[in-house]
């Protein structure tokens, strides 16, 4: 199993759970899961829950369940649960043979509704949705009794068992708890616990016509599987009475302890599942596998490790109240990962071609460049110089600006591993007046040194040989929204969309050693970022390279006006 973190740092969930090893609550046992519902992908927020829970199971020398809590047929489907189990299993975890559906136990949750019914704690209401929602009252006017709760025990059984043979139509009959309409919590004002539903389950067929709710469901399931630590996000606080209340009345031989902490809301994103499935609903984005997606499908096929996303959601925590976490540090703790595993390449993006004039027509010769400058042990590989390259449209400047050290007329750069080169002249397109082309000479005795007479040349720039590069195509990929929190928006969120969130290169060309790279594989382009062979999209003569993260967090300069 995956570690988070080498040492996890305390933190007021491991502390209960402490106190409860100390006190022998659950016979010194540590037992959680992580409970998703099938009715879309996983993103990074429920990444920060899988380590979390499969990290406290490891470090208390416990286990972690995996279990698909698939009670609402409506949207849930059996490509969720395979996306949900590959996320899992890739994000580094394994949950053995632990791997359950609340489905499992509907005939169980079934039996558990008829004791409560038994026992007078639960009915069958024949109001419609409406008309309980009306009933329920608000935060400061208490709810109102429905018509139907005093019906007897033995009319509740029997409408209950009609309810299960499909007498009735949906939204006829609802089973409600009995508890308080005038409880100051309203999750307590009688709640739903089970709807009529003609719906096929993707496991269960048309076997069942009605369906447990969610908090009925989950706390028993919890209970059947023996879970000590029920750790949830924080907007379940309020629902944690009705957690215990129901496992109380029912007297189940297991009661674990339900445990809140906030969710991860990160910036220049949205982990909304409703409105991500909106982003796929309207074509926003290709699926839920975009990379520009915060799922862990899109960020696997981004390029991100799940090293780097394990490490995120050790560094972020966990806590009690709500926060912005800015994307940047995700983006940093994958430039960390890759920094120490992605060997240098030089590719170029937008390529401007030069002309050394005074290099022999024909003549090639190659270069040692390393694959990882700090780390000697990744080796090296030969790159091919020749008279025509290419260097990126951006490295040439015909009226250089302050401070610009790259290339212009007269002036000097280094290229990476090899010459120092001089722009002599420079060709444009006769229409657009475009640089097409640039003239330079080269100093031969510049090879990897410096020059002899002592002048100084600060730029240096990458390059990739004409006649030996190959082509690529590059997907230079962005963050997904132009603001840090578009949910704090009251209209539209869309509108927030970045409209450059993907920039598709087509004309790119990167250096000779890429041409047998296997897909999967992630590379430093050298001063442009870091790279990821599409798996999907490339094939044997095709590369498509997706940008993973920038060197650097080119946002920062933008956060730091939006707080002015």
């Amino acid at each position: 199993m995956a570690q988070t973190n080498s040492s996890p740092p305390s933190d007021f969930i491991r502390e209960m759970i402490e106190e409860h090893i100390r006190s022998n609550r659950f016979q010194g046992r540590v037992a959680t899961r992580f409970p998703p519902e099938p009715n879309g992908y996983l993103h990074v927020g429920h990444a920060k829950s899988i380590c979390l829970n499969f990290g406290i199971a490891a470090q208390y020398k416990g286990a972690c369940n995996l279990r698909m809590d698939d009670t609402d047929p409506s949207g849930e489907s059996l490509e969720y649960v395979e996306s949900i189990i590959n996320d899992v299993r890739w994000l580094g975890f394994d949950w053995e043979d632990r791997l359950f559906y609340a489905s499992d136990y509907f005939e169980q949750l079934y039996q558990f509704a008829v004791q409560l019914i038994e026992t007078g704690k639960a009915y069958v209401c024949s109001l419609s949705a409406d008309e309980i929602r009306e009933q329920r009252g608000t935060l400061t006017e208490p709810g109102k009794e429905s018509p139907y709760r005093n019906r007897s025990i033995e009319e509740n059984l029997a409408l209950f068992a009609q309810m299960r043979a499909g007498k009735f139509e949906d939204g006829a009959h609802v089973l409600r708890a009995k508890i308080d309409m005038v409880s100051p919590n309203i999750t307590m004002r009688d709640p739903v616990f089970y709807r009529i539903k003609r719906a096929t389950h993707y496991r269960t067929g048309t076997q069942w016509c009605i369906y447990p709710m969610y908090d009925f469901a989950h706390c028993l399931s919890d209970s059947i599987e023996k879970i000590t630590h029920s750790i949830c996000t924080l907007e379940f606080e309020n629902n944690r009475p009705l957690y215990d209340w129901i496992l109380d009345q029912l007297n189940v031989d297991y009661h674990p302890q339900q445990i809140e902490f906030a969710r991860l809301n990160l910036s220049y994103t949205i982990l909304s599942k409703r409105r991500l499935i909106e982003l796929v609903g309207r074509e926003h984005v290709t699926g839920w596998d975009d990379p520009r997606m915060p799922t862990i499908a899109g960020m696997r096929g981004r390029g991100y490790t799940p090293e780097a996303i394990r490490n995120f959601c050790a560094r972020i925590g966990v806590a009690k109240n709500d926060n912005l976490v800015d994307i940047s540090l995700l983006e940093h703790c994958v430039r960390e990962d890759l920094n120490e595993r992605a060997p240098r390449v030089m590719g170029v993006l937008r390529p401007l071609r030069v002309v050394i004039d005074n290099y022999p027509e024909g003549q090639v010769e190659e270069f040692e460049c390393p694959n990882r400058p700090q780390n000697p042990g990744m080796g090296s590989r030969m790159v091919p110089f020749s008279r025509v390259l290419y260097i990126e449209q951006e490295d040439f400047h015909e009226n250089p600006p302050k401070k610009y050290y790259r290339l212009g007329p007269g002036r000097e750069v280094r290229l990476r591993y090899s010459f120092i080169i001089k722009c002599v002249n420079m060709v444009k397109d006769k229409q657009t007046g475009e640089i097409v082309e640039v003239h330079c000479t080269y100093d031969p005795e510049t090879r990897n040194g410096p020059p002899s007479d002592g002048r100084k040349v600060e730029g240096v720039i990458h390059w990739v040989s004409a006649n030996h590069s190959v082509p690529a195509e590059v997907r230079l990929y962005d963050r997904l929204f132009q603001i840090a929190d578009p949910m704090a928006k009251e209209d539209d969120f869309t509108k927030y969309l970045n409209p450059r969130s993907l920039e598709t290169l087509t004309s790119c060309r990167v250096e000779s050693s890429l041409a047998g790279a296997l897909p999967g594989s992630r590379f430093q382009f050298e001063r442009l970022g870091y790279f990821y062979l599409d798996p999907k999209d490339s094939s044997p003569g095709k590369l498509v390279f997706n940008r993973i993260v920038p060197l650097r967090d080119s946002w920062a300069k933008v956060a730091s006006q939006e707080k002015k």
